[in-house]
């Protein structure tokens, strides 16, 4: 599929920073169609209609990781942006809202994953915040662990992608 054709969906996201002391849990993640791809983000996803933005975050977590917790153990919102994610077949546009959680740290599990997500071959993984692997998502992945409070960053509109999104508006002069 050519990066013109690739199909573009808007959405709301909802996603957790969680932190176990010195330590992030990171999903990783991969383009199908783009062989030997890997960047990393903290857990989340889409919110469905109608759904409450912490309900969300809990219950992407608790798919994503294993990790089953209550609305109000989330901090914040410590963060908000509009992110493009440009894949090999399709073009994610999302409003993303990030919470964040401390916990001990736990080993995760992919039970709650759809094929879709099996697929992509979603795998959950601790770092030391010293040492982040090089792809990832957001790359202020820093300031999200040491926000505190009480209003959210703003982190603006930017654009995390397998297979960059170049808009038609690009092109005219």
């Amino acid at each position: 599929m050519s990066t013109s054709e690739r199909p573009v969906r808007r959405r709301e996201g909802a996603r957790v920073v969680v932190v176990a002391g010195d330590r992030v849990l990171l999903q990783g993640d991969t383009d199908p169609g783009v062989p030997g791809s890997r960047f990393w983000q903290v857990p989340g996803g889409g919110v469905d209609a109608g759904e409450d933005l912490r309900v969300a975050a809990v219950r992407e977590l608790a798919e994503e990781t294993g990790l089953v917790i209550e609305p109000g153990e989330l901090e914040g919102p410590v963060a908000t942006r509009v992110v493009t994610h440009g894949y090999s077949d399709r073009i994610l546009i999302q409003a993303e809202t990030f919470f964040r959680v401390r916990t001990n740290e736990f080993t995760p599990t992919v039970d709650g994953l759809t094929p879709w997500e099996q697929e992509r071959d979603l795998q959950p993984e601790w770092f030391d915040l010293e040492s982040l692997p090089e792809a990832v998502w957001p790359a202020q992945l820093g300031s999200l662990v040491a926000w505190e409070g009480p209003e959210p960053l703003g982190l603006g509109e930017v654009e995390e992608s397998t297979v960059p999104y170049v808009r038609a508006s690009a092109f005219r002069r």
